[in-house]
């Protein structure tokens, strides 16, 4: 069980951003365990052929040295993202590290796990070996992450767009709650049902929050009190990220409604709100608007609203016209 303790200046500087820098990160996860990161082996199948490029396999190494599956990541690895934040501003952050925090957050890890060969070396030598592992980032960044970038982007500014409506509507302790199941609002603090053991005190820093599309069962919190206090917690709608956002070629369903009706009932396996879809499929909100109209006429799609949210899904008949344009 983990606590981060709030103060009236803690609960004011709650903010969401995207983090380019920790989807890049966090990514090593599911590229080494595709079993528990099924959701994503679309992506999984063509990172691995990267990789696999000894020209991006040397220069990532010191990523994947500390990357490890099973062990906490040290925090200068994943720095407070602010709203509107660019990979090349988050590199810069983690090239700024002065080296004693670099060892201070290597040693944070290790009761988990030893380090790996890289990472003792890090230790050894953090302001020598710290370039190469802002290199190895940016690398892995340009060549796995930024080609479907614009794809994960959508689906991360759509959460915090959600969320943060959230936080107006409903103020820091439901928000909190309807988070993650793992937290709750308890009084002046955030309670983690979680197996990290955290305490903090957040000081007056506030908190940053970051979705994230490679994490699925815990909010995954900083280790070090001293570090900017940062949690990355599970995007919603992640079993939407790597679907087609246009129907299948051939697809007989859209000689029947059209390609954008079409394409959002392939998107609505999962309640979407019309902002989510349009950021997911490129379409304006007004035009996903009249295909939502249509499709909840023809009975395909429902409708529920939380707040001022209206939120969109997929009904039995929408799913056996699917099941039947695939053949099944």
């Amino acid at each position: 069980m983990s606590e981060l303790r709030f103060s009236l200046a803690d609960v004011a500087g709650v903010r969401l951003a995207v983090s380019p820098a920790n989807e890049t990160v966090m990514s090593m996860w599911a590229l080494a365990n595709p079993v528990r990161y099924a959701v994503h082996l679309p992506w999984i199948d063509r990172a691995r052929v990267t990789l696999r490029r000894p020209e991006v396999a040397d220069r990532v190494r010191p990523l994947v040295g500390l990357a490890v599956p099973g062990r906490w990541l040290p925090d200068f690895l994943t720095p407070a993202a602010r709203p509107n934040v660019e990979m090349a501003e988050q590199l810069d952050q983690i090239a700024a590290t002065p080296p004693a925090v670099v060892v201070q957050d290597l040693l944070a890890t290790t009761w988990q796990k030893p380090l790996s060969p890289f990472g003792r070396a890090l230790l050894a030598d953090p302001g020598g070996l710290l370039p190469q592992v802002v290199d190895a980032v940016r690398v892995w960044y340009d060549e796995a992450i930024a080609p479907d970038w614009q794809r994960m982007r959508a689906l991360l500014d759509a959460d915090v767009a959600y969320r943060a409506a959230q936080l107006a509507e409903s103020g820091a302790g439901q928000f909190f709650e309807q988070l993650h199941p793992s937290l709750r609002w308890h009084g002046d603090r955030v309670i983690s049902d979680d197996t990290f053991g955290r305490d903090f005190d957040l000081r007056g820093r506030g908190l940053a929050l970051n979705p994230t599309v490679f994490t699925e069962q815990h909010v995954l919190w900083n280790l070090l009190e001293d570090s900017l206090p940062v949690g990355a917690y599970p995007v919603r709608a992640v079993g939407t990220l790597w679907e087609a956002t246009a129907p299948p070629p051939g697809d007989p369903l859209t000689r029947v409604i059209g390609p954008g009706r079409t394409a959002l009932l392939h998107l609505l396996g999962t309640a979407l709100t019309t902002t989510d879809l349009a950021r997911l499929t490129g379409m304006s909100a007004g035009n996903v608007s009249q295909h939502l109209a249509a499709l909840h006429g023809a009975g395909l799609v429902s409708r529920s609203r939380e707040g001022r949210h209206v939120r969109y899904r997929n009904t039995d008949a929408a799913a056996v016209l699917l099941r039947a344009s695939r053949g099944g």
